[in-house]
């Protein structure tokens, strides 16, 4: 019988792989596959609205030099009794390019991905959700509020987490019907996204567990709350002491501890691979009293924290210009103590904890002061990022940024993230640690940081997998615990890298073949022991490397390709931090 099943499921693949996209690419052939009314709880779809077109010969995602043919396809529907509208967009490639697989992709920022091309690359149907709310043209933030004291509660469980399961639910129900597959065919499922993205991704794994295969989640933006008042720290660090460093001091603070650092994990190479043995053996007031100097710049940034700024005349829309004059001084305690502060996290009046930092090393865009051109002072600069978190998520009111920090403590920000917590628990902190579901159903999770990220904390992903390993595995030796956690769920550091990329301050490796690492493990058992990572710049350009899976940690042996994945009891208890400025448990 298990021949036969496999025999039968060839014979319809190859008839569905014979059909041609003018075959399948037809308003009725897409009416026909959509799932009957009431086989999807919560969910009425909306015939008489499908649209379907081929495009031929186009580029798919973000990057792609590669063109595909494909059949656009929008559905609609309605929630049961709402009447409401959701939107809906697929790309079904062409019969012969199908390999049995749906694809998802995460967005960024407040935004949910409208392109529903990404899987074409593997074959694989995609999609992408208006979330209810018209998420092509808006982002969640704009819209979290209906007025002033009222949130909008429909979009932000939408965004927070239902909208991709619905579309995936749907997506996957049209698919084998769409090719002239069986109902019962195997649609392998996936999950690709970094920063909000992996947050995304992450989300489902939490609450759509049993429909993906296989997740990759970058840099998840965890515990939605704590995340966007970390952003506020620097500042209000730098408020709180009365001093605003000039920028390239904290730029020098950061490259010297760079330099200062790389040599700690054996090899010279510019990056700090062991942030934890930087933090365990370097003491940044060494650094008082090193001179810099800066040139004059024009400083662009994009407010999301992702790369290092850039000089340039031209910016992209949504960014944002200033100008620095040349700066020349030495580094001062002052300056020391910004740094300190920062890569310390928020602590309270009692010395209790209220989130973790970014690693030392990373860089210190967060705490730059602007620049006033009149009063030829630095000027304390208000994050919008957690400005306007405040504003819309805590204060209910519709403003972009905070006007000051006056009378804003360390203790403030704890109870700000405390009210954002407690209030968005169950749609926007992403921070469910049991996630059985997931695994009981073969789900297999590929979750990677990098260790420099100085816009989501690489501490916040270990803090994650420290729970999940908790709540899950509690109960075996350490051994044990670590043999079975990695059996579905792995994670890595990247050394060195940025926010979702690389690192113009650190040259090191960022992995570029994730997706095809997923898909061997789930689809051909092979489980990775480490993930392959590419240097794209600097000595060593061109290297690939293998990233350790953590727990364990990279020791070079000389400036050679040598190295091993250690165990260092030192290290990991670096990683390991308790927020006892709460008083329930953060996941």
């Amino acid at each position: 019988m298990r021949q036969q099943s496999h025999a039968a499921v060839a014979a319809l693949a190859a008839t569905a792989k014979a059909a041609t996209l003018a075959d399948v690419c037809t308003v009725s052939n897409v009416q026909a596959a959509l799932p009957s009314n009431g086989t999807l709880l919560g969910i009425d779809l909306l015939p008489s609205v499908v649209t379907a077109s081929a495009v031929y010969n186009a580029s798919a995602g973000m990057g792609s030099t590669a063109t595909y043919n494909y059949c656009n396809v929008t559905v609609r529907y309605t929630h049961t009794g709402k009447n409401d509208e959701v939107v809906l967009k697929y790309a079904f490639p062409s019969p012969s390019d199908f390999e049995n697989r749906f694809y998802v992709s995460g967005g960024g920022g407040y935004s949910l991905s409208s392109d529903a091309t990404g899987g074409l690359a593997y074959g694989a149907a995609s999609g992408a959700t208006d979330g209810g709310y018209d998420a092509f043209d808006n982002s969640y933030d704009s819209i979290v509020l209906k007025g002033n004291g009222s949130i909008n509660w429909d979009a932000t469980y939408m965004f927070g987490f239902q909208a991709l399961g619905e579309m995936t639910q749907v997506g996957k129900a049209i698919t084998p019907s769409f090719y002239g597959l069986s109902n019962d065919t195997k649609i392998y499922t996936y999950f690709e996204g970094c920063s909000d993205g992996g947050r995304e991704g992450m989300s489902q794994v939490q609450r759509w567990g049993s429909e993906y295969d296989g997740v990759v989640a970058g840099a998840p933006a965890f515990r939605h709350a704590q995340q966007q008042l970390l952003h506020l720290l620097p500042a209000t660090i730098e408020h709180t002491l009365d001093y605003n460093p000039p920028p390239c001091a904290l730029d020098k603070i950061v490259n010297a501890t760079i330099a200062a650092c790389d040599p700690l994990d054996g090899r010279t190479d510019g990056v700090v691979s062991r942030t934890d043995l930087c933090m365990l053996n370097f003491n940044l007031s060494s650094l008082i009293g090193e001179s810099y100097y800066c040139a004059e710049e024009i400083s662009t940034s994009l407010g999301l924290g992702f790369s290092k700024r850039q000089v340039s005349k031209r910016q992209a829309q949504g960014s944002t210009s200033s100008y620095r004059p040349a700066q020349n001084g030495t580094i001062t305690a002052q300056d020391v103590a910004v740094a300190q502060g920062v890569y310390d996290g928020i602590i309270n009046s009692k010395g209790e904890r209220g989130y973790f930092s970014w690693q030392i090393a990373s860089d210190l865009d967060e705490a730059s002061p602007t620049y006033n051109n009149e009063t030829g002072e630095w000027d304390l600069s208000i994050s919008s990022n957690g400005g306007g978190y405040v504003t819309r998520f805590v204060e209910l009111v519709d403003a972009d940024n905070l006007s000051s920090l006056d009378n804003v403590t360390y203790d403030t920000l704890i109870d700000w993230s405390y009210i954002g917590m407690t209030r968005f628990l169950n749609s926007l902190q992403t921070s469910f640690a049991d996630i059985t579901d997931f695994q009981a159903s073969g789900g297999k999770l590929l979750h990677y940081h990098g260790e420099s990220d100085p816009s989501v904390p690489a501490a916040s992903s270990v803090h994650y997998w420290q729970a999940v390993r908790s709540v899950m595995y509690g109960d075996l030796p350490d051994d044990q615990a670590l043999a079975a956690i990695s059996e579905w769920y792995q994670f890595y550091l990247v050394p060195g890298a940025a926010h979702c990329g690389s690192n113009s301050l650190q040259p090191g490796p960022y992995p570029q073949d994730n997706m095809n690492t997923i898909i061997d493990w789930v689809e051909n058992g092979i489980k990775p022991t480490a993930l392959n990572a590419t240097v794209s710049s600097g000595d060593f350009s061109g290297e690939v490397q293998q990233l350790c899976q953590w727990p364990t940690r990279p020791l070079w042996h000389g400036n050679s390709s040598d190295f091993e994945c250690v165990n260092d009891k030192a290290s990991i208890d670096s990683w390991t931090y308790t927020l006892d400025a709460y008083k329930i448990p953060i996941y």
